[in-house]
């Protein structure tokens, strides 16, 4: 027996009899509500995702707090009652897969469960997938993604010897892993230069209507590189934590989420909830979502045009 097959079954046998203990404790085995929110094909991965996601951190989301657990739980179980597929954390995101981890495994097959390292030698990445699995109660993930990168040493040590692509590519021979993806907030350039060095399934950048006014914006580059390639493309930083419904800016999150998912190439975005209310309002929008205009999409980016520094503050992130 391999080194390689060796830790795998370790990991899913460890993970499997986690698993089954929380599984006691948490809800009984049944199916995901088959509330309608659209899907879209994520790239060319040939899955179908809902537009809409639940992100697994936030300033005032109680899914990435150690201890806010009952009221996460609330959040994660309500999504499913809605019909949420789809669901993002990462290593770093405090106890999100903490809390993920404790209602998620009764419906692993049915949903789309993404995670992220931002540890760039191979090594590194490779304990905090084991984590991860560990912490979500899980033997695969759908989506590992190198988390925010941000400047060109990052991707030459990520694509160096023993970097952190090694880790991923060998935890998707294993079938830990099914798609690969790159994720950042700070410089699009380095993103795109990513996509061009691998070829990733997915990329989660910001996609919002003050991007388009920052002076190197995400998009359309990052779309527009990632369409060649048929990437999936997931959105973030959708209301960029509620800065875009500043007086005299963006009227809701009708405006927020309609503008992202009308952008060509976005395939779905993921958003945190502070509660299971603000939740169900999400939930809402995306459900009847409807492609705007040219004419509504200006008009939107002019709302934004004397808050974009200020709504970029993630920019900083690095």
């Amino acid at each position: 027996m391999t080194e390689k097959t060796t830790r795998r079954n370790f990991l899913i046998t460890s993970v499997a009899a986690a698993g089954g203990i929380v599984g006691a404790n948490s809800l009984q085995q049944n199916s995901v509500s088959t509330a309608t929110i659209p899907e879209r094909l994520l790239g060319r991965t040939g899955v179908k995702v809902p537009i809409f996601g639940l992100g697994g951190a936030g300033s005032k989301t109680p899914l990435d707090k150690e201890d806010r657990e009952r009221d996460a739980v609330a959040i994660i179980e309500r999504a499913l009652e809605l019909g949420v597929r789809y669901f993002d954390s990462a290593a770093n995101y405090g106890s999100s897969e903490d809390h993920f981890g404790k209602v998620l495994p009764s419906y692993r097959s049915q949903i789309f469960l993404a995670s992220k390292t931002d540890k760039r030698d191979r090594d590194g990445a490779w304990r905090e997938l084991e984590r991860s699995l560990k912490r979500l109660h899980t033997d695969y993930l759908d989506l590992w993604q190198m988390h925010a990168v941000a400047y060109p040493e990052q991707l030459d040590t990520i694509f160096g010897k023993s970097g952190a692509i090694q880790a991923l590519e060998e935890a998707i021979q294993q079938k830990l892993v099914r798609f690969a993806g790159i994720t950042g907030h700070h410089n699009p350039t380095v993103i795109i230069e990513g996509l061009r060095r691998y070829p990733f399934h997915t990329t989660l950048i910001p996609v919002n209507a003050a991007e388009k006014n920052h002076p190197q914006p995400f998009f359309p580059t990052v779309l527009s590189e990632a369409q060649k390639q048929n990437v999936g493309v997931i959105a973030m930083k959708v209301p960029a934590y509620g800065k875009l419904f500043q007086a005299g800016a963006l009227r809701g999150m009708q405006q927020a989420m309609g503008y992202t998912l009308s952008q060509p190439g976005v395939h779905c975005c993921v958003i945190a909830a502070d509660d299971p209310k603000q939740l169900e309002e999400n939930v809402k929008v995306a459900s009847t979502f409807k492609q705007l205009s040219n004419t509504q999409l200006a008009e939107i980016e002019k709302r934004t045009a004397e808050i974009w520094q200020d709504s970029t503050f993630y920019r900083a992130w690095a």
